[in-house]
């Protein structure tokens, strides 16, 4: 790939992916789940097309072909004078049970954007943006109190909620030794959330109330990484761990209240309270810890466990935070257990393009940050995926699979069956070369 054309299509590319998130901060169609009612709704999943395909593993990755979200050390694993680009979208399909009833949903997001080149020798930058939580849900039940329904006739109860939080992101990884390696990353959470309600009655002299939140969030964390490369013999064994710190949400939350009768709208109350106001909210530290095993060229092995304390969060507590509806809904301490394969038959194979390719696999089981009516929420899935090489370098486009269940359909809870796909694009070219002729 020339050097004109790689910039001219990483320039194409991040417009495309740039201009996707901004018109994506209305949080239309990012994703639907009713368990993301609560907090600031369900984590969105972290890592390239590739950390995805192979079950969200990447804390000990280390690769000069990639870039790698996971742990901000492996950073440092950059090859000198190379650019890296890469971004990737999702498409989720999930369907939902509870009880007799079933519906699907099918929902588009960004997954990621992301660049990293060195600085000097063994240092390298990263700058990028990815989803850290999102929020959408509509549900609708009939209220059937007997008592009610013979003054004020059927009732009927919505609500509904959309948005979520972005994480931009900017660090830097340096090597010592040819062995260890560290990194760190500032990130700035950002985004606005959005949760209404709705009771109509069908008698018509009755006001139907609208209620909800509208909040505009932000905050500020770091993220630190470390690595330890060991060669034994032909492999490399890799150690890896992250910290996360904890970082108090700052902004503001409107809560409002309003009943409608005909062409009349009257205002009950309409509040607007900074965040400070409503006490100690803020996002939890996480950290987690990886192993690897490598054939250079051939293989790769990864497990990595994550764990994450929100009960300090002032999620069950905070309005516009606390649960909408009539489940009750509390924190917990998240933890995930990944582990992920990648394989590449012959990279340098010149006849046969599909043992080129780099094929994955991977599994994970993760317990969410949060629990319903006292019931752990969990999730556990496979994932596979390939990465086809395109032109020289290490340029491709990566396809990843995960396929998963969340929740049960025990008390009130609701399983989730989904099926998410991620198409990445990979650029990687030498940008820094000096020409020595003309």
């Amino acid at each position: 790939m020339s050097k004109r054309i790689s910039k001219v299509l990483t320039a194409f590319l991040f417009m495309i992916f740039a201009s996707s998130a901004v018109k994506a901060q209305d949080g239309a169609g990012l994703t639907y789940s009713p368990y993301s009612v609560f907090g600031i709704g369900d984590l969105y999943p972290q890592g390239t097309t590739r950390e995805r395909a192979m079950g969200g593993v990447g804390i000990a990755g280390r690769d000069p072909r990639y870039i790698n979200l996971m742990n901000p050390a492996a950073i440092s694993a950059r090859d000198t004078l190379s650019f890296v680009f890469d971004a990737g979208m999702v498409a989720d399909n999930r369907v939902f049970r509870q009880g007799d009833l079933k519906s699907a949903n099918n929902t588009l997001n960004i997954n990621n954007f992301s660049c990293s080149f060195p600085v000097y020798k063994s240092f390298s930058v990263l700058f990028g943006l990815t989803p850290y939580s999102t929020v959408g849900y509509d549900y609708s039940y009939d209220i059937p109190d007997p008592d009610l329904m013979a003054t004020a006739g059927f009732i009927n109860y919505l609500s509904s909620g959309k948005g979520g939080i972005y994480q931009g992101f900017a660090g830097f990884g340096v090597e010592f030794w040819k062995r260890i390696s560290i990194g760190a990353e500032v990130m700035l959470n950002f985004g606005n959330i959005s949760k209404d309600s709705y009771m109509g009655f069908s008698d018509a002299t009755f006001r139907s109330m609208n209620s909800g939140y509208d909040m505009e969030l932000r905050a500020v964390s770091g993220k630190l990484g470390v690595q330890y490369d060991q060669p034994v013999g032909d492999l490399h064994l890799t150690l890896g761990a992250t910290y996360r710190t904890s970082s108090k949400l700052k902004g503001y939350v409107k809560d409002y209240k309003y009943a409608t009768l005909g062409s009349v709208v009257d205002t009950v109350y309409n509040r607007v309270d900074t965040l400070s106001a409503l006490g100690n909210v803020s996002l939890a530290s996480e950290i987690g810890v990886g192993i690897s095993l490598k054939k250079p060229e051939k293989w790769l092995a990864e497990f990595n466990y994550i764990r994450s304390d929100w009960t300090s969060s002032g999620f069950d507590t905070a309005s516009g935070f606390a649960n909408v509806g009539g489940s009750v809904f509390s924190t917990q301490v998240s933890q995930s257990f990944r582990a992920g394969f990648e394989y590449i038959p012959n990279r340098n194979d010149l006849r046969y393009y599909l043992r080129q390719c780099a094929y994955r696999m991977g599994a994970y089981y993760e317990q969410s940050y949060y629990k319903l009516d006292g019931n752990s929420v969990n999730s556990y899935g496979l994932t596979l995926g390939v990465t086809l090489p395109v032109f020289r370098w290490y340029n491709g486009i990566s396809i990843g699979v995960d396929l998963g269940r969340k929740g049960s359909r025990t008390g009130n809870m609701t399983m989730e069956n989904y099926a998410s796909v991620v198409i990445g694009f990979h650029i990687h070219d030498m940008w820094f070369r000096k020409v020595r002729y003309q």
